[in-house]
């Protein structure tokens, strides 16, 4: 059943493809209008020709669909090889609990010490198996095996995102990167502008962790990688004052997003406290149009420490979304379920390796197909997706032509 779901979200994203083609017919119609009435321009069928025709584009933007489409099943694969120490961990308790003939206290008490192992925290298991109750109540169900799909469903809606988490990076966004050091924090940065400016976008970073120079160097040396400007200054300097010149930058050279590394200093909370609020109302002042996204990095391996982060970080300052990084080499997958469901944040990014590409929008469906991806539970998104791109591929009604 997993994949159905995002069925709405596929189509767009290959709209989103295939309006490449739109764009480039509309660019034939836009140069005839660059010429006055006494210059008139007679495109006949050579200057087509030496252009784009339309067989070309769309050829083009089938290529641009099936490396996208390999991209996600690419990272799909490495996302379910990454979780395995995750699945292994709860796997023989999880496979046992349905070997139960009926559901009783004593497979509830299984559940709960299951879930638990998996790094799904205290709170966020006693939702899941309320839930479980509750539709186990209402459908009727006696046996133990029946509940299998329905504790992967519950779990799966624990973890949704909205459909405009991710509206911020269609806007002028100013984006401030939180987390305590050693997270991952600065390559998450890195990552994502890489990611933002090969898709089109104008991209600034801001080195505001003056409390480092590692990080300061690490930013730049990121800036290169990606071929992102960079607004520094050095160790000890004051952050807001970077986060001044990084927001008037932006502004002056229109900017889609900047990227604002900042200290995570848990350690004292009010200091942290009035860091963050000064560069708020930095922002708030001199780029009042800009949309500000505030994002925590977690690391994935820490488990619990991860989730107290958040909560501590949440207590001073507002949090829009998560990023877990770390997720390839973690026996703790379980807490991108308990983070979500416990904050109330939405999980917006994971990171399940090195590359550039190893740092992903989290999609709620492929995470839960992976973590359970051995225990017998309908995953075949792969399948329907390719399916649903074919049927995509196919329908006139995406060309305007």
């Amino acid at each position: 059943m997993f994949g159905f779901g995002k069925k709405k979200k596929e189509e767009e994203n290959i709209t989103s493809d295939y309006g490449l083609l739109n764009n480039n017919i509309k660019d034939i119609d836009d140069k005839s209008e660059d010429y006055s009435q006494d210059e008139k321009v007679i495109f006949n069928d050579s200057d087509i020709n030496e252009s784009k025709n339309e067989k070309e584009i769309i050829k083009e933007n089938e290529e641009i669909t099936n490396e996208d489409t390999e991209k996600k099943k690419g990272f799909f694969a490495r996302l379910k090889e990454g979780l395995t120490k995750s699945r292994n961990s709860f796997a023989e308790s999880f496979a046992n609990l349905f070997k139960a003939n009926e559901i009783d206290d004593d497979f509830y008490d299984e559940l709960e010490e299951t879930l638990v192992m998996a790094d799904l925290g205290v709170e966020t298991t006693e939702k899941i198996i309320d839930d479980l109750k509750v539709k186990v109540k209402e459908q009727k169900i006696k046996e133990a095996e029946a509940c299998k799909q329905l504790i992967v469903n519950i779990i799966r809606d624990q973890m949704s995102v909205d459909d405009t988490a991710y509206d911020f990076e269609d806007k002028k966004t100013v984006v401030l990167v939180i987390g305590v050091n050693g997270v991952g924090k600065t390559t998450s940065i890195g990552k994502l502008a890489a990611q933002y400016k090969k898709r089109g976008k104008k991209v600034l970073m801001a080195a505001a962790d003056t409390f480092r120079a590692a990080a300061i160097d690490q930013l730049k040396t990121w800036s290169n990688r990606a071929g992102v400007d960079i607004i520094a200054q050095g160790e000890g300097a004051d952050p807001s004052a970077v986060v001044y010149d990084a927001v008037s930058a932006a502004k002056s050279r229109n900017t889609d997003i900047l990227l604002i590394d900042t200290a995570g200093r848990l350690h004292n909370k009010k200091n942290l406290m009035d860091e963050l609020g000064k560069m708020r109302r930095v922002i708030s002042r001199e780029y009042p149009e800009a949309n500000v996204e505030s994002l925590i990095v977690l690391d994935g391996t820490t488990g619990q420490n991860a989730l107290e982060q958040a909560r501590q970080f949440s207590s001073v300052t507002e949090i829009n979304g998560i990023i877990i990084t770390k997720l390839d080499g973690t026996a703790k997958g379980g807490i991108a379920i308990a983070i979500q469901s416990e904050l109330n944040v939405p999980v917006k990014y994971i990171g399940i390796g090195e590359q550039v590409d190893d740092l992903q929008r989290f999609d709620p469906t492929n995470y839960v197909n992976a973590l359970f991806a051995d225990f017998d539970i309908k995953s075949d998104i792969e399948i329907i997706v390719d399916s649903d791109i074919e049927k995509i591929k196919n329908d006139d009604d995406l060309f305007d032509v």
